[in-house]
Parts: structure tokens; C-alpha cells; sequence
């Protein structure tokens, strides 16, 4: 590393001596440059511009702290320039960047063997770690790095206080009307608009810039905004002159630097870990720098993608309902905290709770397509179906707490599967009933064992059918036919299944699925009555119809009312349309 042969800029010098030193100084200049291929452009020569420091650098990924390159760095009294060495060339170098010093931060790097001798600069959106050959042209990287921006700082602030000095008006000629002498005392007692100066000299004012980019680079959010938030409460009286002006963009640039800093915190692209909370830094800032639509967009962008991603990590295994309980619970359990963070984060914003309505709505979206694929899309059976939906509604009541009710999107956008499912299992239980219909024997039912029989009881009193046992007959005889007991059966746990997916909207496709699968029973029960000659089967068929019309029926209605709240008229009039077929026991004519 060399430090180029140059006095003090700020030290008096003579005329001559300062010519002669400027001269010099671009000389070398222009030599090393010379060196450097691909900076003519990108650097143009200027009067002011000259090498302070320069030297062979080693630069080190900042991650995972593995050489990436050699390169050498120039130092000139506005910015840095950074080449890589040419190979096969000894002493020539391509460039690789330009760093102007205002938006330039430098961090020394400790030593932690064997990495060592190291620091770290930081330019938004970027940062480099350079290693120097030893200890001590580290420390004088460091020195006139720190030297060099002081100074531009400095020079800087003259600058602007030349700018700020008022100019002198130029001299009136003098006038020989008497009365002119009283309109400038006039003129005196009133302060002209230049005369009133905004005092930017003060150190927090000109350091200002360099410390804002200090703060972005290592990610101090709340420095940097109450940085802003000072000087705009500094400037909030003051007329806005030229000097001003020259503030305010080089503080506007910084703003936009840390808004593309917050932004780029919230984006997806980073890690989704820690939940919602993991977002409020970067979205209290940036409600803070007046971009509370922003905020609002990116943090639901943000819980979005998280949402998204642990859907998709869980792991599809066992049993379907299994799956769907884990995913209620990562799903829900995100909406609820995501709500509530939000909460927390836009309370005074109340223009942004649509932007949340919605996207829960999308969310909701996403989640029905994932239960729906694993539990309608894979033909699971209605009672799986059922409980499967039961549990995401449970969870969707949790919602409630924060005064949150999404039930009625459950249901809109579950209805189209529901309607499929049961209209499946429906043609399901149909066609099963048909098929047995075909192999009616009308015979009695013997069940051999007398646990099978209490099996049966049990199982007709959970259906509903309480006078079961005035069907029963001797030892383990059952007065009625297999296919009315089936289909009994049947029906009784379609309609419990079909009641737990219940939602208004589902009310006819139920109500005109459970008329089609009663009318095919009814049907072929009528017809046999009509066909059949024997007297004694004419008779048991009877007895059948009569279960079915009397016992199974009033049931079913009983059940659907108590089930959605309001009586089916279509299944009372389904009971009082039929007609039993009353049969003369000392004739084999039977009248309809």
C-alpha cells in the first residue's frame, strides 16, 4: 500500500507551491489510471480529483468467509475505486466498481485466526470484506479511509457555507429626491428573504448524510428514521433555500436507500422463520416514513409466502384426517397470529383492514385447495369427508375471538366439493340399494347368534328406530327382510354424515339426494306388493312397507329437521303420498 506524496489540502499554500502540488497529484493520477481498464469513462479527469492511498487487497466472501479475489484499491479524495488484477499481466487491472465516499461506511473487522487483518465496507445494498497483507497497512486502510471522509465532509461544509452566506446588494446609485432617504429607513426596518439564513453548519447537519449511511448499512432501521425525523422537525419552519434544497436530495436519496433496505426485509426472499413478529421492525419503519400502503402490502405478501410454505412442508402421512388436523392447525393458527400482528402494527390505520379482509380470503383460498385436494380429490368416504370439514369449520370458529368471522368463505368455496360428495355417495347408496332390490327373496331375517341380534338392536337404536323390538321374533328371528334393514341402515348414516357437512347452501341437494335414495326403496317395495300372489310373502311384504312408511320414515324427517332447524315438506309429503295396499287376509286380490 502507498500513500500518495501530497500535503494537506486544507494547509495554506502559496500560488505557486499550490499549482505545483495539483499538478502532481493529477499526475499520478492519471499514471495509475492508466493502469486500470474500463475506468476512462467511468472517471473522467476534473480539477479537483486526485490519488490519496492505494494498494493489493484480498477480498473475502462475507458469508462464508472464503477468498474470492485479489484486488487492488485506489483511494482518491471522493471515492474509491476498486480494479481486479489482470492475469498474466503483471501490474494491470480491470475495473470492478466505484464507490463515491458520501454513501460509503467503514467497519473494522476482528480478528478471529486464522481470518485476521480484515475490514468490512458498507454501500448500500451491498457490503465487501477486504483482507490487507499485515496488521499495519490495515490500520492505515482504516486511517485514511476515515481521514479522507472527514476531510470530503469538511470540504463539503464550507462549501455549503459559502453558499449560504448572504450576497452583498449591489450599491443604489445615489439619488437626489429628498424623499428617499425616508422609504430606505423604511426598507431597513423590513428583513429581506435572504437576509433569513438556514444554519446547516451545525456537526449533526453535515455529518448527517454519512451517518444515515451508516446506519442502512448496518441495518440500524430506528437510528436512520429518527435521524430523518429530527431533521425534518429542524427544517419544518425554515423557508427552503437553495442550500436546503441541496440537503434534501442527498437526504432523499438516503430515504429511498432505506426504503429499498425495509422492502427488501419484508420480501418473501428472505427467511420466513419467526412468524409475524419477525416483521414489525421493518414495517414500523416504514409506517414511520409515511409508507403505511407499502407496509401493509408487503408484510401481507410476506405472511402469505409464510403461510404458503408451511402448508407445503406438511408432510402427507397416515391417515387423511390426521393430515388435515395438522393442517388446521398450521393454517389457522398463522391467520390468528397474522391477525393479530397486524392488529398491533396498523392501528391507527384503519384505511389498510380491507387489504387484510382480502387477503384472508386468498389465504382461505389457498387452504381449500389443499384440504379439498386431499380429501375430495383422493375419493375419501363421506364419514372421513364429514369429519374432515367438521374440524376445519371448528378452527375457522377460532377466528372469532379477534372478532374475525370467515365461516361464511369455508363454505362458499367448500359447497362445489360437498355437492359432489354427496351426490357421489348418493348414487353410491342407489345403486347398492338396486342391487339388492334385484336379489329379493322376502324372506326373514335369522341371525343365529343372540349377540348378533343385540348387535342389530344396537344398531337400529342408534339410528333412531326405538320400536326395533316389536320387529324381533323368536330365538334370533328378525320380522323384516335383510335389503329394508340395509338400506335402513344406509340411509340413517348418509343422513348423519351429510348433516355434519351441512350449510344452507347444501339444503336441496340434501333434502332431493335423501327423496331419490327413499323413492327407490319405496318403489320396489309398492311393486312387490303389486306382483306378489302368495299370501303369506304378500303379507310379510306388508309388514315390510309398513317399518318402511311408518318407522323409517318419520324417523329420517325427525332426524333432517333437528339437523338443519326447519321441517322438509318434500319428505312429509313423500309419507303422506304413499298408500299401503290393504289386503284382504281371506282373499289372494289385493286393493290399491
Amino acid at each position: 500500500a502507498r500513500r500518495a506524496a501530497a500535503a494537506d489540502p486544507y494547509l495554506p499554500l502559496s500560488a505557486k507551491d499550490a499549482a505545483a502540488n495539483e499538478e502532481g497529484r493529477q499526475r499520478t493520477l492519471t499514471t495509475l489510471l492508466e493502469k486500470v481498464e474500463g475506468c476512462r469513462d467511468l472517471l473522467p479527469e476534473s480539477p479537483g480529483k486526485y490519488l490519496v492511498y492505494n494498494g493489493d487487497l484480498v477480498e473475502y466472501d462475507a458469508d462464508h468467509m472464503a477468498q474470492i479475489q485479489r484486488v487492488h484499491a485506489f483511494l482518491m479524495n471522493d471515492c474509491l475505486l476498486v480494479a481486479t488484477a489482470l492475469p498474466n499481466r503483471r501490474g494491470a487491472y480491470r475495473y470492478d466498481a466505484l464507490y463515491p465516499l458520501d454513501g460509503l461506511a467503514v467497519v473494522n473487522v476482528k480478528d478471529n485466526p486464522p481470518m485476521k487483518d480484515m475490514f468490512k465496507l458498507l454501500m448500500f445494498p451491498e457490503s465487501r470484506i477486504f483482507q490487507a497483507e499485515n496488521a499495519k497497512i490495515k490500520k492505515e486502510w482504516l486511517e485514511v479511509l476515515e481521514e479522507t471522509k472527514r476531510n470530503r465532509a469538511l470540504s463539503e461544509k464550507r462549501r455549503l457555507e459559502q453558499e449560504a452566506l448572504p450576497r452583498p446588494a449591489p450599491t443604489p446609485p445615489e439619488s437626489t429626491n429628498p424623499f428617499d432617504e425616508d422609504e430606505d429607513e423604511e426598507e431597513e426596518d423590513e428583513p429581506s428573504a435572504e437576509e433569513e439564513v438556514v444554519d446547516l453548519s451545525l456537526e449533526w447537519i453535515q455529518e448527517l448524510p454519512e451517518d444515515l449511511d451508516v446506519c442502512i448499512a448496518q441495518r440500524d432501521f430506528e437510528g436512520a428514521v429518527d435521524l430523518l425525523d429530527k431533521l425534518n422537525e429542524y427544517l419544518a419552519d425554515k423557508p427552503v433555500s437553495q442550500p436546503v434544497k441541496e440537503l434534501r436530495a442527498k437526504v432523499d436519496e438516503r430515504v429511498r436507500q432505506l426504503t429499498d433496505v425495509l422492502v427488501f426485509e419484508l420480501s418473501p426472499d428472505r427467511s420466513l422463520r419467526g412468524g409475524p413478529r419477525a416483521t414489525r421492525r421493518a414495517v414500523s419503519q416504514l409506517i414511520r416514513l409515511g409508507q403505511s400502503t407499502k407496509a401493509c402490502e408487503l408484510f401481507l405478501k410476506n405472511r402469505a409466502a409464510a403461510v404458503q410454505t408451511a402448508i407445503r412442508q406438511l408432510r402427507i402421512e397416515g391417515a387423511t384426517l390426521l393430515y388435515i388436523h395438522k393442517l388446521c392447525h398450521v393454517f389457522f393458527t398463522s391467520l390468528l397470529e397474522t391477525a393479530r400482528e397486524f392488529e398491533t402494527d396498523f392501528a391507527g390505520n384503519n384505511g389498510c383492514y380491507s387489504a387484510f379482509v382480502v387477503w384472508a380470503r386468498s389465504s382461505m383460498r389457498m387452504f381449500v385447495d389443499a384440504f379439498s385436494k386431499q380429501v375430495f380429490d383422493s375419493k375419501e368416504s363421506l364419514s372421513t369427508a364429514a369429519e374432515c370439514v367438521k374440524v376445519a369449520k371448528e378452527h375457522c370458529k377460532q377466528l372469532s375471538e379477534i372478532g374475525l368471522d370467515l365461516t361464511f368463505i369455508i363454505h362458499a368455496l367448500l359447497v362445489k366439493d360437498i355437492k359432489g360428495a354427496l351426490q357421489s355417495y348418493k348414487d353410491i347408496i342407489i345403486e347398492a340399494t338396486k342391487h339388492r332390490n334385484s336379489e329379493e327373496m322376502w324372506r326373514k331375517m335369522n341371525l343365529m347368534t343372540p349377540e348378533a341380534l343385540g348387535k342389530l338392536r344396537e344398531e337400529m337404536r342408534s339410528c333412531g328406530v326405538g320400536n326395533f323390538d316389536q320387529y324381533t321374533g323368536d330365538d334370533c328371528w328378525v320380522n323384516l327382510s335383510y335389503t329394508v334393514v340395509a338400506f335402513t341402515k344406509q340411509t340413517m348414516a348418509f343422513l348423519e354424515e351429510a348433516l355434519k357437512l351441512y350449510f344452507p347452501e347444501l339444503h336441496m341437494v340434501l333434502l332431493e339426494s335423501l327423496v331419490e335414495i327413499i323413492l327407490v326403496a319405496v318403489q320396489h317395495v309398492d311393486y312387490s306388493l303389486r306382483c306378489e300372489q302368495d299370501p303369506e310373502k304378500k303379507a310379510f311384504i306388508r309388514q315390510n312397507a309398513s317399518f318402511l312408511y311408518e318407522t323409517v320414515l318419520p324417523v329420517v324427517e325427525k332426524r333432517f329437521e333437528e339437523g338443519v332447524g326447519k321441517p322438509a315438506k318434500q319428505l312429509q309429503d313423500l309419507r303422506n303420498a304413499s298408500r299401503l295396499m290393504r289386503v284382504n287376509p281371506e282373499s289372494t286380490t289385493s286393493v290399491v
